[in-house]
């Protein structure tokens, strides 16, 4: 079986349609369909159904590529290293959302390197859960952090830890609605406060109220900004309420420069995953990263 064939149907499998598989080999559309023609015609068995945006795998796509993919990244992995270089780096892509990478995975993995033969050099790109998945399936990443849980064999999921999020306000506000006041009345007594949010959606302020308030907000955002580091400066600043992961606020908490609205019994959690394409954990760079994140998360729980 050829192995350009193979390679080409590895990206279309990934990127779930012949268009952006194209685009990533370099190739035609037309070239690339041709291939995965020539390829099923040897295995005389359909590889893809065609749907009217992008492909599906069959049953027995999703088995060809759960078996040749690992190895196909493998020998990508020595062609790209080279055979005669033993000292030269390799470089681990990594994608994740923006606060969570930054002030916990980059910092952990910044350990690892260095050029004690072991070590690799480090790119790391920001984005969603939907974006860093979907560039990890597609082979633009290596390594990728998110808090959706993929489905299929095309990719393996981590629990790495668990997220607490807090109800936050800078003291003026704690002090206007009253401590006993929001014991008393819930979120009825935070209706009338500005939110701080990262999505016009509400995601933090939706996801806590259902999960401690069993509600929905009433209140629309007063400022949104897409980083939780720019939502917490503002809520210090004294621009309202605002829900934000316990990590990113324990030192303000601390010396009082915000203050925490509310001390559920089950606090709202979410949860962090690491993600790899499916037997890439044969790679010692990516499997040495996916440990160390592993080891380092049980400080961060």
């Amino acid at each position: 079986m050829d192995l350009a064939l193979l390679r080409t149907f590895v990206t279309v499998h990934r990127a779930g349609s012949f268009t952006r598989a194209a685009a990533l080999l370099g190739l035609s559309q037309p070239a690339v369909t041709s291939q995965i023609r020539t390829l099923e015609r040897q295995l005389g068995k359909p590889l893809f159904l065609r749907q009217a945006r992008g492909v599906t795998p069959t049953t027995i796509g999703d088995e060809l590529a759960h078996k040749a993919a690992p190895h196909l990244d493998a020998l990508v992995e020595i062609a790209e290293s080279g055979l005669d270089d033993e000292s030269s780096l390799r470089t681990l892509h990594l994608a994740g959302p923006p606060e969570f990478t930054a002030e916990r995975a980059l910092p952990a993995l910044t350990e690892l390197t260095g050029d004690d033969g072991q070590g690799f050099t480090l790119r790391a790109s920001f984005g969603t859960a939907e974006e860093a998945l979907e560039g990890l399936a597609s082979g633009h990443h290596d390594l990728a952090i998110s808090t959706a849980r993929p489905r299929g064999a095309l990719l393996t999921a981590t629990p790495l830890c668990d997220e607490e999020h807090v109800l936050i306000a800078g003291p003026r506000w704690v002090e206007r609605i009253g401590k006993e006041a929001l014991r008393l009345k819930g979120a009825s007594a935070l209706e009338n406060l500005p939110v701080v949010e990262v999505h016009e959606s509400l995601p933090f302020v939706s996801r806590y109220w259902a999960s401690v308030f069993d509600s929905r907000p009433a209140a629309s955002a007063t400022i949104i900004v897409p980083d939780l580091r720019a939502v917490l400066a503002c809520t210090i600043a004294g621009a309202g309420l605002a829900v934000v992961p316990r990590y990113l606020c324990a030192a303000n908490l601390e010396d009082g420069t915000i203050a925490a609205l509310n001390n559920p019994v089950v606090p709202p959690l979410r949860t962090y995953f690491l993600v790899v394409r499916t037997g890439t954990l044969a790679m010692p760079h990516i499997a040495r990263a996916h440990e160390w994140l592993q080891r380092a998360a049980t400080a961060w729980c």
